[in-house]
């Protein structure tokens, strides 16, 4: 089995599509797809690529197939009978916290997402969550859409990290948690992949996971609050 071959077994154990994992990591679209399908060996650039943006993937295994896919700080839980996995696919740049208390937060509760954006301290969190070695984050949600399915689904928690909504700040295919007002002024609440835009600096393109769900163009302006997704974390019940 070639690294290819590996890097694919990561790809679908993290539930990544190739072309979000392939704009992730700055390759060009398609590029794993037709080294797959030749067979071919990856170069040493993009190798290093790979395992400088994979924080949690062992290059050992990735190069030589040797020991376990993942690091020792793949985390995985057992408390009070449930099986938690926190799944953290980190960027190079982020900073670890050794420990941190994360605020969890019911949206159905809250006044709105966007007043998490706007002064989340006025809002009373359900509970508190501490993960070790996680980036910074800000809070956390329980998502209720289907729109990152098979990668996040109803029910999974996603721990966030607000940023500014312009356009100098967002990191192009990074997963975002997203509020919205429209022209009536209604409000809604997505999680998405933001690309650029082809119809310019002013627009960004909302992707999905779900491929039954359209990409969209959207102007920036209409952006009430942004936050970068740090982690997700899926509870699987066991009997």
């Amino acid at each position: 089995m070639k690294a290819i071959e590996r890097l694919y077994e990561y790809i679908n154990f993290k539930g990544i599509k190739a072309t979000p994992f392939e704009v992730r990591i700055g390759l060009s679209n398609g590029y794993l797809g037709k080294q797959l399908k030749r067979n071919a060996d990856l170069g040493e650039g993009i190798l290093l690529r790979i395992i400088e943006n994979c924080q949690d993937l062992n290059p050992i295994w990735l190069l030589l197939g040797s020991g376990s896919m993942l690091k020792d700080s793949y985390l995985e839980n057992t408390i009070a009978g449930e099986k938690q996995i926190a799944e953290n696919f980190s960027l190079k740049t982020d900073k670890t916290k050794s420990r941190q208390s994360i605020p969890l937060f019911d949206i159905q509760e809250t006044t709105s997402v966007a007043a998490l954006f706007r002064n989340q301290e006025q809002e009373q969190p359900t509970d508190y969550m501490t993960i070790p070695n996680l980036p910074k984050c800000d809070g956390a949600i329980t998502v209720s859409g289907d729109s990152m399915y098979p990668l996040i689904k109803a029910g999974d928690i996603i721990l966030y990290k607000k940023v500014k909504n312009n356009i100098d700040t967002i990191f192009w295919g990074e997963m975002y948690l997203i509020s919205i007002l429209d022209e009536d002024g209604n409000e809604f609440n997505m999680i998405r992949w933001i690309q650029k835009s082809e119809k310019g600096d002013q627009f960004v393109k909302l992707v999905s996971e779900n491929e039954k769900h359209e990409p969209k163009d959207l102007p920036i302006q209409s952006i009430n609050g942004l936050a970068i997704i740090k982690a997700s974390l899926r509870v699987n019940s066991m009997s």
